[in-house]
């Protein structure tokens, strides 16, 4: 009875590579691949480039000779995806990393959130790098400005955005003017964001006056380049809604609008919310628009129409360009490594928020 069954397990797995020859060939990859690059100059990224083409290389040769031209396609086009994935995998890796180590050594000094660069000149920062003090000045300033300007941008994008998508899905119905908002959207969708900054400060200069530079002008300039990703986001969110619920709707003989605000919004409102939450995160890193439109201020300004206020992205610029101290970088390159990092993680938190959002006002199913 043994015997028998262990002649069917034999006849089950002829001809198929066994379980742990990934990882025989994957070893033997790796070993070859350091006695390569030690002959003609080791470094850890040749080192996995060759071990990678070794393991591929290995591996189909393997599957060939034992399971078939066909199963060694298979292992092939399998290599390749995954290392595709590793390949678009590695920048995002790299640049955390080095944001990660680069700035928190900014993130947790003392008074870096809770401060702005009021008062802080290159004095200070000679202290600091000869005397190995703290390195004064925070970005309290400019992330408060961020929140505000951002703000502001997502006050007037979203309602005209929204808008804009109900009357593409709801009215449009291929008239002349549905076409040509879509046009310019598209159009809108691909531009530079410093000529959304252009626009903003031209037309303020036209109505207000010249030098006209406020968080107000800002928030508009990041308005142009949110409304064509919330027209975008809502426009399809709001075409997969079921016509179903419509004429369900206009059968009972409710109106149109009320239809819309009643049953078709709810509907798409999770798809809708996360779409506004990520073309929030799109603009708030944007620094030639609000370098126009803004400026740079080292102080607090609470006021968003009035004054020139700093943002995230404009107090990293300015700190890498012109550092506070010439003689001694060291200082205000932490200070931008830091901000970067506050940054990045606004950036992953508004797409944690999306994610949430979307699940949270996600249609109901079930009996």
């Amino acid at each position: 009875m043994t015997a028998t069954v262990v002649r069917k397990r034999s006849a089950l797995t002829k001809g198929q590579l066994p379980k742990f020859a990934p990882y025989i060939v994957l070893a033997v990859a790796v070993i070859v691949g350091a006695a390569i690059l030690a002959l003609i100059g080791f470094n850890a990224f040749g080192w996995g480039v060759v071990s990678a083409a070794l393991f591929t290389i290995g591996l189909v040769a393997w599957s060939g000779a034992v399971e078939g031209a066909r199963k060694a396609k298979d292992k092939l086009a399998t290599c390749l995806i995954v290392g595709s994935f590793l390949i678009a995998l590695l920048p995002l890796v790299s640049v955390i990393w080095t944001v990660l180590v680069n700035g928190i050594p900014g993130l947790v000094t003392p008074g870096f959130l809770g401060t702005s660069m009021n008062g802080v000149t290159g004095a200070f920062d000679n202290k600091a790098v000869e005397e190995g003090g703290k390195v004064l000045g925070g970005i309290y300033h400019a992330l408060l400005g961020t929140l505000q300007i951002t703000l502001l941008a997502t006050v007037i994008s979203v309602p005209v955005g929204l808008l804009t998508a109900i009357y593409l899905v709801e009215y449009g119905n291929d008239r002349p003017l549905a076409r040509a908002i879509t046009f310019f959207v598209d159009v809108m969708t691909g531009i530079p964001s410093i000529v959304a900054g252009l626009f903003a400060a031209a037309f303020f200069f036209a109505v207000v006056g010249p030098g006209t530079k406020t968080g107000a002008v800002a928030a508009v300039a990041l308005s142009v380049l949110m409304i064509p990703v919330v027209v975008r986001s809502s426009e399809e969110m709001l075409k997969i809604v079921p016509n179903e619920l419509r004429e369900a709707s206009y059968a009972l003989g409710v109106r149109k609008w009320r239809t819309i605000t009643k049953v078709v919004i709810p509907t798409a409102i999770s798809g809708i919310a996360s779409g506004v939450t990520l073309a929030i995160a799109r603009v708030i890193g944007e620094t030639a628009p609000i370098l126009v439109t803004a400026g740079f201020a080292t102080t607090i300004n609470n006021n968003v129409f009035g004054g020139w206020m700093a943002s995230l992205p404009t107090f990293i610029y300015t700190q890498i360009l012109n550092p506070t101290s010439p003689s001694n970088p060291g200082p205000s390159d932490q200070r931008a490594w830091g901000a970067a990092l506050v940054l990045i993680i606004l950036v992953m938190l508004l797409n944690l928020g999306a994610r949430l959002i979307a699940r949270l006002f996600a249609p109901k199913t079930g009996r």
